[in-house]
């Protein structure tokens, strides 16, 4: 990033100017603020990662850095060639987090898998959460449930996935006008897994998924996941069809729904 007339913005350069000779490097053109990625941009990464037997860095924007973990991460499940994301806070030149984020991608050897550099730590793209807009220690990872023998698909097609937020007073006419532009949503929901106690909101849910719409629910808490049955507020969101998404993260439903929608085109 460097700074523009509106702020912060991609600019040609800066990445090859700090690596150096230590790596061959590509860029995206035109290169990308993160707020912009897309499910095209995550094929053009895994079709690079599939054709390199040499650990690969991804320097990528903070906004969206969890999709893009959660993306690769299944995707690559099983994949033997180390993909490590690196990101930054301030901009390299800033004098802050970027250059050391990067030595850091650079450098590491983690293994099979994909990782984030970041604040002086590797950790697993999979699961991670940004939590500070702010600090360096912008993003933890979020304890999740194993991944299965593989995803549903490994490249994405072209779907209409969303996330909603189901908050006290929801009307049902909303979310029955959000869901009819969707082939798929995530819902955040309280706690281990409870919802408003509106009749007419699994009626709409239950519909949906009579339909064979995919709905997966995630806990609007950080931690700790859904617990189906702790709760008689809970009963109609499984009585509805929505699927418990355990420990997931926002990120990680969204793209399984994604990859499921993939699957089937």
């Amino acid at each position: 990033m460097r700074h523009g007339p509106a702020g912060l913005e991609p600019a040609p350069g800066l990445v090859e100017a700090a690596v150096g000779a230590r790596a061959s490097v590509f860029a995206f053109d035109p290169l990308l603020d993160s707020a912009a990625i897309s499910w095209r941009d995550w094929n053009r990464m895994l079709d690079m990662v599939a054709v390199s037997q040499s650990p690969i860095v991804i320097t990528h924007g903070t906004d969206t850095m969890t999709y893009t973990g959660a993306a690769l991460s299944q995707c690559l499940h099983g994949h033997d060639v180390p993909v490590i994301l690196c990101g930054s806070m301030a901009p390299l030149g800033a004098g802050e987090d970027a250059e050391e984020n990067l030595e850091l991608a650079l450098m590491a050897d983690p293994g099979p898998g994909v990782w984030l550099a970041f604040n002086h730590r590797l950790i697993p793209a999979g699961n991670i959460v940004k939590h500070d807009s702010r600090g360096a220690d912008a993003f933890q990872a979020i304890p999740q449930d194993a991944l299965d023998s593989g995803p549903s698909a490994r490249r994405f097609k072209d779907a209409a996935v969303g996330v909603l937020t189901l908050t006290p007073g929801t009307p049902a006419r909303f979310l029955e006008a959000a869901l009819s532009v969707l082939d798929a949503a995530v819902l955040r929901v309280f706690g281990a897994g409870t919802a408003p106690p509106d009749p007419a909101l699994y009626r709409v849910l239950s519909r949906k998924a009579a339909e064979g719409m995919r709905l997966r629910a995630v806990s609007a808490c950080e931690t700790g996941g859904l617990t189906p049955g702790s709760y008689a507020a809970g009963a109609p969101l499984w009585g509805a069809g929505v699927e418990n998404g355990g420990r997931d993260t926002v990120e990680a439903a969204f793209i399984r729904l994604w990859l499921a929608l993939s699957a089937r085109a």
